[in-house]
């Protein structure tokens, strides 16, 4: 990884799960939302999410879901092709049901088709599936972002970290590239003691449906070539598959074994004491 950095001029850089990698705000998010259910379906509401965290539900991280069908679709990052689609209940589609229903290369636009990359989207396809309205969820967002920057939450400072970050400045350019709103980003660079070590932040850049063109900008905004650069994040599809199709290197954080094989990818549990 030390050479896949130094031959690098500039590093892209994700923010939740990547630069922190506390998960507690997950859990939050998805009991305002469990409060929104009838008292009959709570404890069912919690329960699918606590196997959807545990990987032992159809819907899991690395997925996406389809809030019309209420299915969990594999599909290949690297090419866009559906694989494999499952129920809620965990029953398979055939083949040629698959072949009508997802023809072509998947498109995610965060309305019907929501690429499951990282844990913001657990609770959110289980508000789906058990009939809340997507207002519900923003709301509920919102709060949980409010109260991630209060006394009461405290986010775990990746150990080593801001002095790795601030070492690499000296020769390389540091880019932020996520979905949060600007403030939000502001206010957790500001808890991490990591602000102003970045020298641009691209926020609600609407990964995965825009990663491209926003890794592009960013591109030709500091005179880079895509093999000069490299992306570095938790959420594969967000991230990591657009880069590698883009001729980017990357740096995949993912804490439980994956196969996955690409010359221009590493693979690391955590960013601790890894810059």
């Amino acid at each position: 990884m030390k050479q896949l950095i130094d031959e690098a001029k500039l590093l892209i850089f994700d923010l939740d799960g990547t630069l922190y990698e506390d998960t507690d705000h997950f859990d939050y998010y998805c009991r305002l939302m469990q409060q929104r259910v009838a008292d009959d379906k709570k404890q069912a509401f919690w329960d699918t999410y606590e196997n959807m965290k545990k990987g032992t539900h159809p819907v899991a991280i690395g997925k996406v879901y389809d809030i019309k069908n209420d299915t969990s679709v594999t599909v290949d990052p690297m090419t866009l092709q559906v694989t494999k689609v499952t129920s809620f209940d965990g029953e398979d589609w055939q083949e040629e049901r698959i072949k009508q229903e997802y023809a072509g290369e998947l498109v995610y636009d965060f309305e019907r088709l929501i690429a499951i990359g990282d844990g913001w989207w657990l609770p959110y396809a289980t508000a789906m599936h058990f009939g809340l309205k997507q207002s519900d969820t923003w709301e509920c967002y919102n709060a949980t972002k409010e109260y991630m920057v209060t006394d009461q939450f405290n986010l775990t400072k990746t150990p080593g970290l801001k002095d790795g970050l601030i070492r690499l400045k000296e020769e390389k350019k540091l880019v932020l590239l996520t979905n949060s709103e600007r403030e939000d980003v502001k206010r957790l660079l500001n808890e991490l003691e990591l602000e102003g070590i970045f020298h641009a932040l691209f926020t609600e850049g609407h990964k995965p449906l825009k990663t491209k063109e926003k890794m592009q900008t960013i591109l030709d905004e500091f005179g880079v070539q895509p093999h000069e650069a490299v992306s570095i994040g938790d959420n594969f599809i967000n991230e990591i598959a657009p880069a590698l199709l883009m001729g980017l290197k990357a740096i995949y954080i993912q804490p439980n074994r994956i196969e996955v094989d690409h010359e221009n990818l590493i693979i690391i549990p955590t960013l601790t004491n890894a810059l």
